[in-house]
């Protein structure tokens, strides 16, 4: 039984010129203003320096359709109840891990909820977890019996696609999601926010963070 924490990885930002081949529009930022000044044809205000007040106007005016010009592709590691939750946000592009097609006979992993106070590792048993609070044990010791269930179903001659039924929603999942930066303001609105579920927090505060880190002005005043 594995046990680990979620994790996110930037896979790419649209607009970046990796190959430094000095393109007109090297930066998401510079791409978005030149997108935008198209509007209003004064594509000749542009400077090594004017994209960020550009878009700082144009998030003042709410004229974020200019936004989805570019896109994130993040890699989630999450269990199965969050991705319910993403798989909600229809303007996002989405591949998940199949339960279908991958066997865990290896050993199955599980996302520890950031209520449960265990350590990530592997486990053989429950006993090797140690503590003496009886929900952590008790949750330990679900996902641990699933396992032993999953394995055996296998053994019986099920396939991966039937024994499946028995996972729950702690299963790890991993996620790519793809998404314009005006769906990404969106849901970094909605899930960063004190009424989102607590898993869902737990990853999306800290890719908030990144994004607002990697993007100037974009993400800037979000979950604040």
């Amino acid at each position: 039984m594995f046990l680990v924490k979620p994790s996110f990885e930037i896979l790419s930002i649209m607009g970046y010129d990796p190959a430094h081949e000095m393109l007109p529009c090297d930066t998401p930022i510079a791409l978005i203003e030149h997108a935008g000044r198209t509007c209003y044809k004064s594509e000749d205000q542009i400077t090594a320096t004017s994209a960020i007040n550009f878009v700082k106007m144009i998030l003042k005016r709410g004229h974020e359709s200019v936004l989805e010009h570019s896109a994130v592709t993040v890699k989630f590691v999450i269990d199965r109840g969050v991705s319910h939750e993403w798989v909600r946000h229809r303007l996002c592009a989405f591949s998940q891990e199949s339960t279908r097609y991958c066997n865990y006979k290896g050993g199955v992993t599980f996302v520890i909820p950031p209520w449960v106070d265990i350590d990530p590792g592997d486990y053989d048993t429950p006993d090797d977890l140690g503590g003496e609070d009886q929900a952590n044990y008790d949750w330990a010791q679900l996902v641990y019996s699933t396992e032993e269930t999953y394995m055996n179903l296998l053994h019986l001659g099920w396939s991966p696609q039937q024994a499946r039924s028995v996972l729950p929603n702690s299963l790890k999942t991993e996620l790519v999601v793809t998404a314009n930066f005006r769906e990404w303001r969106h849901i970094f609105k909605l899930r960063t926010a004190k009424a989102a579920h607590p898993q869902m927090q737990e990853i999306m505060i800290p890719t908030l963070k990144e994004f607002q880190k990697r993007v100037p002005v974009i993400f800037d005043g979000i979950g604040e």
